[in-house]
């Protein structure tokens, strides 16, 4: 399949998913994350795919969903395009942690929103030393989504993943790794090399013990995470359309301080 927002690497039994959005620090819009759906899927089929990378081209990660486009959408107000935003944000995530291969992300740089927590919906993250995490949908008026509300507590605790969503400040690199939410940092220049050794002892790995010990580790996880990706869908579309959020977005756009009325 030919994608215009993502590219499908293979290496030998490495295949590396690349975010293309690089001019808008590859934010989720419909299409692109249709497009990352379509392509988890068919590499959880592919049998000749032994270790997935997920990362972002240029500069960034992921910044999240686009608030352009969320934006446009709020002002018609076209809340069912959202919720099928959100659908796709959850079937990523489900598909994350179904397919048989482990997945690798390869955090390049800023993880923001369903960035981030497209980065810990990964079985293992690497991180460059110019990555940052930060849960940022509270400064738009929005709720996490993407899995956040279930990887973080399970990651940090719930103070700390109270304090990260309620107040939405960003994290860098190593500050993620004492805190567990990756697994180690490297220098940025060797972020490339190491994600590729790493990728390729994955690889090399026989993959029936692998695709096992992840089902053991994930699959009495199972129900909780689909019911707390059910919950966010819900609470996103709630947040989406109060003037909260149609504020946050205005104030975004418009490089100034949102106020929050609470409507």
């Amino acid at each position: 399949m030919a994608f215009r927002t993502l590219e499908v690497r293979h290496q030998d039994a490495i295949a590396t998913v690349v975010l293309n959005r690089p001019d808008r620090l590859n934010a989720l819009n419909t299409e692109l994350g249709r497009e990352l759906l379509a392509a988890l899927k068919q590499l959880a089929e592919d049998p000749g795919a032994r270790v997935v990378v997920v990362t972002g081209a240029g500069r960034g990660f992921c910044s999240g969903g686009d608030l352009k486009e969320f934006y446009e959408l709020r002002q018609r107000g076209d809340t069912e395009q959202v919720r099928r935003l959100a659908a796709d944000g959850k079937q990523i995530v489900l598909t994350l942690r179904r397919m048989p291969e482990p997945v690798l992300a390869a955090v390049n740089g800023p993880a923001a929103g369903a960035g981030a927590n497209l980065a810990l919906a990964c079985d293992l993250r690497l991180a460059s030393d110019q990555a940052s995490f930060t849960q940022a949908f509270v400064r738009v008026g929005l709720h996490p989504d993407f899995g956040g509300t279930y990887f973080l507590p399970r990651l940090v605790g719930s103070a700390r993943a109270a304090e990260m969503i309620y107040f939405g400040d960003p994290i860098d690199a190593l500050r993620a790794e004492e805190l567990g939410l990756v697994n180690r940092v490297v220098p940025h220049n060797r972020l490339e090399e190491e994600t590729r050794t790493w990728a390729t002892r994955l690889a090399d790995a026989p993959p029936l013990p692998i695709a096992l010990a992840k089902e053991a580790l994930f699959r009495r996880l199972a129900p909780d995470l689909e019911a707390i990706l059910d919950f966010e869908l819900e609470a996103q579309a709630r947040c989406f359309a109060s003037a909260d959020a149609l504020e946050g977005f205005s104030a975004f756009l418009g490089k100034r301080a949102p106020v929050f009325q609470g409507r």
